[in-house]
């Protein structure tokens, strides 16, 4: 395939993803895509309980997940294809070159957001028609470029083959929003072999043309679910109940001014809070989703702790019930610098790049950093870098990455990257 037509497919495969955004543990139809498109290559794949522990798996709703599989077969795909699955979205591309040399490894992400895209008559998708065709949610974080980018690398290795040596795996990971299904990945161990590693973002502080190569960052953080299960009753008899809401203000109050750390970052965050039936009405239940971050995972864990002390405390304090989730993880990053200083000649090589620069940013959270873990663990190395677009920030309604530009680059540097660990 010529360079002209892969950076147009990639183009193309991008806005057909954008268009048919699906959630993390949700993406029947992406992942479908995805395998259609490697197996055509000609390249081994693995998926489902191949690739995903299920001990390990954070953040799945079995409800969610059954009525994303409806709407597949809805959309086409086969009721076979999906058996397959078990129930687990996500791929593994995986070219064996026959001859001796390093295992490599790519990843890239394939969920979307819960978030409405925009109608502005000049946002990119609207003006291509390719705006979400599903409600609710879109690509407001670019991972429908990240896997085209990934689609992008899985076509140049099957061209090039013959000009490469060990063994290069591509991991099509889902659920990352959340930071939910590395983990599950990681506990199979399809890392654990990998040599070389490296995880990208689009956009990020990366402008259109330039390449961010990260050394170290990211906040460790852990998600959580919390349940309360209190006593309703009428308003005008409180003794008979137990309110859950009260509970639930109560602990938006206290986890708030929770004490950080003074050995760096901490942040608590709660995003959700749903309660109440009536206004004269005892609430019996409440809901809520939080985060707490940390810029080490010894302080992530301290804040962790935190929450899990405080809660327990205030359900006693309220007399109401409790369940505390974990619905996600990552852990802090630190590069490898022989990678690193793989990925940045990489990048100067690649057409379209104006800048490589060094980057430490301490800020989000990331769940490639597991299987950066995990890779290092085994004795591996690995580097994550960024590849710019001009964005209005990440998850907006009107994210955008101009991908005819900034996905070659992406690629440029996956595949310069490859040339130079497992060229022959």
């Amino acid at each position: 395939m010529k360079d002209t037509d892969l950076k147009a497919q990639m183009v193309q495969d991008r806005r057909f993803l954008h268009a048919h955004p699906e959630e993390g543990w949700c993406e029947f139809e992406t992942t479908y895509y995805i395998i259609e498109r490697l197996q055509k290559l000609g390249l081994k794949v693995l998926s489902g309980l191949e690739i995903i522990e299920p001990q390990a798996v954070m953040g799945r709703n079995e409800g969610i997940v059954k009525a994303a599989e409806e709407r597949a077969i809805s959309h086409g795909v086969p009721v076979d294809f999906l058996k397959k699955l078990n129930g687990y979205t996500g791929a593994v591309a995986v070219l064996e070159t026959g001859k001796p040399g390093p295992v490599t490894a790519i990843r890239v992400d394939i969920d979307c957001l819960p978030i409405e895209e925009t109608t502005e008559p000049n946002h990119e998708a609207n003006l291509g028609n390719y705006h979400s065709e599903y409600s609710g949610f879109s690509h407001a974080c670019g991972h429908d470029g990240h896997t085209a980018v990934g689609l992008g690398v899985a076509a140049w290795l099957a061209a090039h083959k013959d000009e490469l040596n060990g063994t290069i795996k591509i991991l099509f990971q889902p659920a990352e929003e959340g930071v939910r299904g590395a983990a599950a990945m990681a506990a199979k161990g399809i890392v654990d072999d990998v040599d070389w590693f490296v995880g990208a973002h689009i956009g990020c502080s990366a402008h259109l043309g330039e390449v961010g190569v990260s050394h170290q960052g990211y906040l460790a953080t852990t998600k959580f679910d919390l349940e309360y299960d209190g006593i309703q009753a009428a308003a005008g008899s409180p003794e008979k109940g137990r309110s859950a809401l009260m509970c639930a203000a109560a602990t938006c109050m206290t986890l708030g001014s929770l004490p950080g750390h003074s050995q760096g970052i901490s942040r608590v965050q709660i995003g959700k809070l749903i309660s109440g039936t009536g206004r004269n009405i005892i609430a019996p239940h409440a809901y809520l989703q939080l985060e707490v971050r940390g810029e080490t995972t010894e302080i992530n864990d301290y804040m962790a702790k935190n929450v899990e002390m405080a809660v327990k405390g205030l359900a006693d304090a309220y007399g109401v019930k409790y369940k505390l989730t974990r619905m996600g993880e990552a852990v802090t990053y630190k590069g490898d610098e022989e990678a690193i200083n793989l990925v940045k000649a990489a990048a100067s090589e690649t057409e379209g790049v104006t800048k490589v620069y060094d980057t430490n940013s301490k800020v989000g959270s990331e769940d490639c950093t597991v299987l950066i873990r995990r890779v290092q663990q085994h004795g591996g190395k690995a580097a994550f870098f960024y590849y710019g677009c001009n964005h209005p920030g990440h998850h907006r309604a009107d994210f955008c990455i101009q991908d005819e530009q900034s996905l070659p680059v992406g690629l440029g540097v996956y595949v310069n990257f490859i040339k130079r660990v497992n060229g022959v």
